[in-house]
């Protein structure tokens, strides 16, 4: 952290991922391309399974949706009549340009998430941390503070990367998870929610982020915030009135 900024009387430690934990170059070149490259061979061979078919019902519901609201790359899906090829065939056209577009809903996450296990289970995929967050996380645990991920990314998915991760099972350091079911993590009444769902006041809580906006709606709800300021990380105002970090080790207990 910069010398001259600091935390102070928290109690909880709330952590995003990409750009935090994580570097963003691991979420767009390890598993947004594991999808990618395997989605077809996924509905081809696991067409009959449950949560598969939970998760076409899903991306179904949606493409009807966004056809209905005049999104142009929408396809719709008939599950009532369309073959099961004309469905996996719909299937991945729907995926392919949400994933293009960087689409950040519930439906398309679900199914990443459902893909991931298989590629984290398999040692195809392994989480990659920044050594310094994991040496904070084991600290903060240490301490007595209680430490929560809150992302965008489902909450699967965030099991998957701080339980499969290149520093071995991190989950036993990680005191709960929130997702976007909580509410836009641009939004203050999402960090108010989780406050409340936590029990600790949002004075005694700390989040780090790498996204201002995100840092903004932290600090309008009453939290204390830190910019985790990575490389790759979009570029951080050198007039950002928040406190900044490099080093997650060098933020105060």
């Amino acid at each position: 952290m910069d010398s001259n900024t600091s935390a102070s009387g928290y109690d909880i430690v709330l952590l995003d991922i990409e750009g935090t934990t994580t570097p963003i170059s691991f979420v767009h070149e390890a598993l947004f391309p594991y999808v990618a490259r395997s989605v077809g061979e996924f509905l081809e061979t696991k067409w009959q399974d449950p949560e598969v078919q939970t998760h076409v019902q899903a991306i179904a519901q949606q493409a009807n949706q966004d056809v209905k609201d005049g999104i142009a790359s929408a396809v719709a899906i008939d599950l009532a009549t369309d073959t099961a090829d004309e469905i996996r065939r719909k299937v991945l056209a729907n995926v392919d340009w949400q994933m293009k577009a960087d689409r950040k809903i519930g439906a398309l996450k679900g199914l990443q998430g459902y893909m991931w296990r298989f590629g984290f289970e398999s040692g195809t995929l392994k989480g990659e941390m920044y050594p310094d967050a994991v040496k904070a996380i084991e600290r903060w645990a240490a301490a007595g503070k209680r430490v929560f991920i809150y992302s965008s990314g489902s909450v699967e998915a965030q099991k998957l990367i701080f339980g499969y991760s290149d520093h071995g099972d991190l989950l036993r350091y990680i005191s709960g998870h929130y997702d976007t079911k909580v509410g836009a993590k641009t939004d203050a009444a999402s960090y108010k929610k989780i406050a409340e769902d936590i029990g600790a006041k949002p004075a005694r809580i700390l989040f780090a982020s790498d996204n201002i906006l995100e840092i903004q709606a932290a600090d309008a709800a009453g939290l204390q915030t830190v910019v985790s300021i990575r490389p790759g990380n979009a570029p951080i105002d050198v007039d950002c009135k928040f406190q900044k970090t490099t080093d997650f080790m060098t933020i105060a207990l």
